[in-house]
């Protein structure tokens, strides 16, 4: 890991750093090790891993919780170039949307690319992140993350035993996306934007159902994706706290 920028501001160490080519952000308490979770946040497609919702929830945490956070840029978004077959599926993308037609099948492949290749890269990541000393190797661990994060990050939580709970929605289901929830048993948060017009309930229905999770717990909010209450992540704070052990301020 190569950190490449830092700034302090309102108690929030926030540090650019690299793995390898994969460029990443983390927000350490001001104070030094925190012994709260470190929360890995995922950003949705076309996001990157700056983007304002990022930030904000991973800024939040570690003022009002004393969490740490980290964030990657997935293959082909921020600061990563984007290949030539990713482009083929942006295009199909949105001219599907466009079209008024269904978007699942575009999404599946494209998406589901994206997580074979972002899977091992968080976990490098994740393995790095665990070798600083304000991190360590005792820390618990959890996931957040929408739309293609959550694409990213069942497959991700599946793989990685480190991981001890997540927070994720607002994703098409599609089989192999189904087979990789069967495998997650860690405490989950499923987050179902009930308005969303461009993705149907059943999705998150047939989801929330695969997970053979014994804690498991489905929030539906009226709107579409992009209007998740604030509420939630504070919801998804103590959720974090609960699970993944002591030293979080907030925990209940």
């Amino acid at each position: 890991m190569q950190f490449t920028n830092e700034t302090t501001s309102d108690g929030v160490v926030e540090r650019d750093f690299t793995v390898g080519d994969i460029p990443g952000v983390l927000w350490t308490p001001e104070s030094g090790a925190s012994g709260g979770p470190l929360i890995l946040i995922g950003h949705n497609s076309t996001f990157h891993k700056r983007a304002p919702g990022v930030v904000g929830r991973a800024r939040h945490y570690v003022t009002t919780y004393g969490f740490s956070a980290a964030a990657i840029d997935a293959p082909g978004h921020g600061d990563r170039p984007r290949s030539d077959q990713d482009k083929r599926w942006d295009d199909a993308r949105d001219r599907a949307r466009a079209a008024g037609e269904p978007l699942g099948p575009v999404v599946a492949d494209y998406y589901g690319s994206l997580a074979e290749r972002a899977v091992p890269e968080w976990r490098a990541t994740l393995d790095a992140l665990q070798s600083l000393p304000e991190i360590g190797s005792e820390v618990g661990v959890g996931y957040e993350g929408m739309t293609l994060a959550a694409a990213i990050g069942i497959p991700l939580v599946a793989a990685e035993p480190r991981i001890g709970a997540a927070v994720i929605g607002g994703i098409f289901a599609w089989e192999s996306l189904l087979a990789a929830a069967r495998q997650i048993t860690v405490p989950i948060q499923y987050l179902v934007a009930w308005d969303n017009p461009v993705l149907d309930r059943q999705c998150g229905f047939d989801l929330y159902d695969a997970f053979s999770s014994e804690q498991k717990t489905l929030h539906a909010n009226p709107g579409g994706q992009h209007q998740i209450p604030r509420f939630e992540v504070d919801d998804a704070a103590r959720f974090f706290a609960r699970n993944l052990g002591a030293g979080a301020v907030g925990r209940t």
